[in-house]
């Protein structure tokens, strides 16, 4: 069944939701992540994945598995890898497993590896940054499907996530609605500034002008 909420976010860009956040003074926009493997625009719900340090207590399995078998085709993994800054929350196979399922991308709020098998099986995943560095004995899954912290944001299954060249942006599904209205309006409106300048008109006058107003109005 084809989710409207995720096919509207897909058709805008990560600047235009973070400036609705901002307008309607919500918390989404998240920093210093980006691609590693393929870049390109992903829109998804979440399915949320949170690890911690490793710990013989702790049931072994695989990290992530769990959520990527329980996603539908265009969910977004989201992994909050908050332990270490040097073993990877998400691997090779993992991206194989995903790409074959349909899901949309990963996203890990720390070190993920294996981007050149994402890469070859056109896998996208953002993450802190890349590493070499195995999870085994580092980190291990201390849950998944419950409410995680990406980059200062809490992160609920079933929340929308973008993500694209500028960074990511979480958007709550209790606000959905009025965000991505917002966005798109602020879309339309980045889209008449861009069409004024095109058509001759000096950017000042357009940045600073009628256009600016509409752009900045609540």
């Amino acid at each position: 069944m084809s989710d409207t909420a995720v096919e509207r976010l897909r058709n805008i860009d990560t600047c235009a939701v973070s400036d609705a956040l901002d307008a309607l003074e919500l918390k989404g926009s998240v920093m210093g992540l980006r691609s590693i493997s393929v870049l390109k625009r992903i829109a998804g719900r979440v399915q949320t994945v949170k690890l911690g340090k490793a710990n013989p207590d702790i049931p072994k399995k695989h990290l992530c598995s769990s959520a990527v078998d329980a996603a539908n085709p265009g969910d977004v993994i989201v992994v909050e890898n908050h332990e270490t800054e040097i073993a990877a929350g998400w691997g090779g196979i993992l991206s194989t497993a995903a790409a074959s399922k349909g899901l949309s991308g990963t996203i890990v709020d720390g070190p993920a590896r294996d981007a050149d098998e994402s890469r070859d099986v056109d896998f996208p995943v953002f993450a802190r940054t890349a590493t070499p560095f195995t999870a085994r004995g580092r980190v291990a899954e201390y849950d998944w499907n419950i409410e995680i912290e990406i980059g200062g944001v809490a992160v609920n299954p079933g929340d929308l996530v973008l993500a694209d060249g500028s960074g990511v942006v979480f958007v709550p599904k209790t606000h959905e609605k009025e965000i991505i209205d917002k966005a798109e309006e602020i879309q339309a409106k980045e889209a008449a500034m861009a069409s004024a300048v095109k058509e001759g008109k000096p950017v000042s006058d357009v940045m600073g002008g009628d256009y600016e107003n509409m752009l900045i109005s609540k």
